[in-house]
């Protein structure tokens, strides 16, 4: 049994392709790189050209983009489980950095390396191209929230996807999770000021819906935090694997 048989990236592919012990010993060397990096600190830079790609398998990240005028806009947070840089890494340039947001452990993928498990394990390829369009499907999802919802149907949607996200690699559930975001940061990926955000989230914690308190989200009433968000979870695509 490989380590990587339970690692979260495996256990996300798992709710698109059921794994062959072939394809489970290509994602074991897939994670053989394995680093530590510390929170704050780029792994990733705008611009930077001749990256690795990184499997996420301990902690959170950020990915942002630098404005002209300095302001930040989070495009996304990774978990375990996601890949960080895919796109770079075939698109040669980074266009977007990734912060950690705590000391995180992942693994790198070199080009090479990536481009030769495609070659041989076109399924979990295919697997990794449904995780990318799932990426893609929660960019879509929050440009909507930021163009159309307004602030606490914005929140409440959030909230939900994070924690449909972390449950698929079993460290969230309908009840809550740990989370190390700060104000800040749901802020820069909500399109909100600090004060506003903390404003959301004291009407919905006085509201009995969800509670945001020391690291850790406690969701009180599923059902109405939903109904908030009007929150459907299709485009997560999580409902079991299509490729047997």
């Amino acid at each position: 049994m490989t380590s990587a048989e339970h690692s979260p990236l495996t256990r996300k592919l798992s709710a698109f392709v059921a794994l062959s012990e072939a394809e489970l010993a290509v994602l074991e060397r897939l994670h053989q790189r394995r680093r530590t990096f510390a929170a704050g600190r780029d792994m990733v830079h705008q611009g930077q050209s001749d990256q690795a790609a990184y499997i996420l398998s301990s902690g959170w990240v950020c990915s942002y983009k630098i404005q002209p005028d300095g302001t930040r806009q989070i495009v996304d947070f990774q978990v375990p489980g996601d890949f960080l840089g895919l796109r770079s890494v075939l698109l040669r340039t980074s266009d977007h950095s990734f912060e950690p947001i705590v000391t995180i452990e992942a693994a790198e993928v070199l080009k090479s390396d990536l481009l030769a498990a495609f070659a041989q394990t076109p399924r979990l390829a295919t697997a990794i191209l449904w995780a990318a369009s799932r990426d893609e499907a929660m960019v879509v999802e929050h440009l909507v929230g930021i163009g159309r919802r307004d602030a606490d149907a914005r929140m409440a949607h959030f909230l939900l996807e994070l924690g449909s996200r972390l449950a698929l690699v079993g460290i969230g559930s309908k009840d809550g999770y740990d989370c190390p975001l700060t104000q800040y940061h749901l802020a820069d990926a909500l399109g909100l000021s600090a004060i506003h955000v903390n404003r959301v989230l004291r009407q919905l914690r006085e509201g009995g819906v969800v509670t945001f308190r020391d690291g850790h989200v406690t969701i009180h009433d599923h059902d109405r935090l939903v109904d908030l968000a009007e929150f459907d979870p299709a485009y997560l695509d999580q409902t079991g694997p299509l490729l047997k």
